[in-house]
């Protein structure tokens, strides 16, 4: 029995007549008695008797009954499933990010997210590039946002935009008077930044070579907004990215870097896993949510 005869059988049990059933199901009378001929010329015996106008079931009809209506329930249930899963109306988007981009943009992109799919279940994981390779690979994220596209050939590296540096200044240092800071300006501090062999800590060796500067950091972070903390105490300026929000944080004046390097922020997906509906809805709002955040920091400077 194919769904379609399904349907009718059901309707037809349910109505007792073929002109009722044919309006449940919003079909004509003569195409729905057709699909009742058939269905009992393929399944060799008769499903009603006609008595009167109405259709009274044969006991082989009532035999079926209950198994039609379970199968039907779960193939309306497969329906409303595919439709979800089409219109992104269920599921589960993993992401994972490095603290930057999962402070500044993900916050954003979730929340348009959430707005237009409320069923769908997200999960956000903050983790260090080599950390979110290894869920991407594993299936344990599906999206990735990290601040490199120096990556391995197995992932793809989609670059939405570049952030440049910030410097971090304790209140009252005596360069909170200059609206923006240079690397030149930096010789002789003592610097908070990037430990050695980070994508940042790369971007300002080379730019400080090119600039005749020497810079060595008298404290050295994983992470930038570890940064907070020692600035706020007192021990340097911070050489940091300009994506996080550091307005937000008391105790410490944000300063740009001029002249500067720059350095991607790159949404990473696996190039050996597809990614669902669900996903790729999710990688436009992360691309939109990159772009309006980069326009705010360029409408500051």
């Amino acid at each position: 029995m194919r769904a379609r005869q399904l349907e009718v059988f059901i309707a037809v049990m349910r109505a007792g007549t073929v002109t009722a059933a044919a309006r449940m199901l919003n079909i004509s009378q003569p195409a729905l008695s057709q699909i009742l001929l058939h269905t009992e010329d393929e399944l060799g015996f008769t499903l009603f008797e006609r008595v009167k106008g109405r259709l009274r079931p044969t006991p082989e009809a009532l035999e079926i009954f209950a198994d039609a209506e379970r199968l039907s329930a779960g193939l309306e249930g497969l329906r409303r499933k595919t439709t979800d899963l089409r219109l992104g109306r269920t599921g589960l988007v993993r992401v994972a990010a490095s603290p930057p981009p999962a402070m500044a943009i993900l916050p954003r992109a979730f929340t348009r997210f959430r707005a237009q799919h409320p069923n769908i279940l997200l999960r956000s994981n903050i983790a260090p590039i080599a950390a979110i390779i290894d869920m991407l690979r594993a299936g344990d994220a599906s999206l990735g946002v990290a601040m490199d596209d120096r990556l391995p050939p197995d992932i793809d590296a989609e670059v939405m935009g570049s952030i440049g540096f910030a410097c971090l200044l304790p209140a009252g240092h005596a360069l909170q008077k200059k609206t923006e800071l240079t690397l030149t300006d930096l010789v002789g501090q003592e610097l908070i930044s990037y430990r050695g062999n980070t994508r940042p800590a790369d971007e300002l060796a080379q730019a400080a070579r090119a600039q005749g500067v020497a810079l060595s950091p008298s404290l050295e972070i994983d992470v930038s907004i570890s940064a907070i903390g020692f600035v706020q105490a007192g021990m340097g300026i911070a050489l940091v990215d300009a994506l996080l929000p550091w307005n937000q944080f008391a105790g410490l004046a944000v300063r740009p870097l001029a002249a500067g390097p720059e350095f991607p922020i790159a949404l990473l997906t696996s190039r050996t896993r597809a990614l669902s509906r669900a996903d790729e809805m999710m990688r436009d709002q992360i691309r939109a949510a990159c772009s309006a955040v980069l326009g705010e920091r360029d409408g500051r400077v």
